[in-house]
């Protein structure tokens, strides 16, 4: 009872440090940060303890193979570089409760993405479930794009985001099945903080870096430990305690407590349409989750 109650505050955990990472990168640019900067600093941070936790295990488990390493570099570029860039350029412009919705479609995208890629079928109660998301997500955007007030290329960018998330879950688990989830997302990890520093390092000098603002190295410290890693850890036992099923329905709750985050830290607000379009999400993505499994 005890490993099955802590499966659960576990998964909560997760769930509310992936959700908060929009809030700490809103907070963040009010500093004068850029999105590429404040990536390269959330991931830069990482990187030792990635590079430590990888030494430690290193000598007890077998070398790659070629064909493993190279996935390893196309879903680490995919998952956490690419979807992770595309979203903080995303923030730039968009709300951190419009943010998390369109985030929380990968469920629903990675489903669509199966269904083409490995051509595996779609019940109609998906089908149902996928019609009900997406009105959802056309109500929450309703008001903004009305009144022009959204900004589509910010849009675009998450959702572009959504999607590249969503490659990295539909090819991740041939490779999560021969090396083991943990080691896949740490080296995953690994790869992309190697990557976005590479980027930085092409199209930055390193000393905007150092003159960042304390508040802006502060928030990405939080956001690499309380938004990342500390999640990513939370999740694997969540899911070793109470399984995936669980556990991702547990992860539904994550748009609700970025809304709730944003109302109370950065004065957002919903209407009552856009409120009634969470909803519609929420059961949608619930039940892809659960029975897309």
């Amino acid at each position: 009872m005890l490993h099955r109650h802590s499966g659960f505050l576990l998964a909560l955990f997760a769930a509310t440090g992936f959700a908060s990472k929009a809030i700490f990168a809103k907070l963040a640019y009010r500093y004068g940060v850029d999105a590429i900067t404040l990536v390269t600093i959330r991931l830069g941070l990482a990187l030792p303890f990635l590079l430590l936790m990888r030494l430690l295990k290193f000598r007890g488990e077998r070398p790659l193979s070629k064909s493993e390493a190279g996935w390893v570099l196309l879903l680490g570029f995919l998952g956490y570089y690419l979807s992770s860039l595309l979203d903080f350029w995303g923030l730039e412009s968009v709300s951190a409760s419009i943010e998390r919705m369109l985030l929380c479609l990968y469920p629903t995208l990675t489903v669509l993405l199966n269904a083409w890629l490995n051509g595996s079928k779609i019940s109609q109660l998906i089908i149902r479930s996928l019609l009900l998301t997406y009105l959802g997500v056309a109500l929450v955007l309703a008001p903004g794009l009305a009144h022009g007030k959204a900004d589509l290329l910010g849009i675009m960018l998450i959702i572009g985001s959504t999607t590249s998330y969503a490659l990295y879950l539909t090819w991740s688990p041939q490779i999560i099945s021969r090396i083991g989830a943990m080691r896949f997302t740490e080296l995953a990890l690994l790869v992309s903080a190697i990557i976005m520093i590479c980027h930085f390092l092409a199209v930055k000098p390193v000393a905007l870096l150092m003159h960042q603002p304390q508040e802006v190295w502060f928030y990405g410290l939080v956001m690499t430990l309380f938004s990342t890693l500390l999640p990513v850890y939370a999740l694997s036992a969540a899911i070793d305690r109470i399984g995936s099923s669980k556990t991702a329905i547990i992860a539904t709750l994550g748009p609700i407590l970025t809304i709730l985050m944003s109302m109370k830290l950065l004065d957002e607000t919903l209407t009552a349409g856009q409120w009634a379009g969470v909803v519609l999400v929420m059961v949608g993505v619930w039940q892809v989750n659960r029975r897309g499994k």
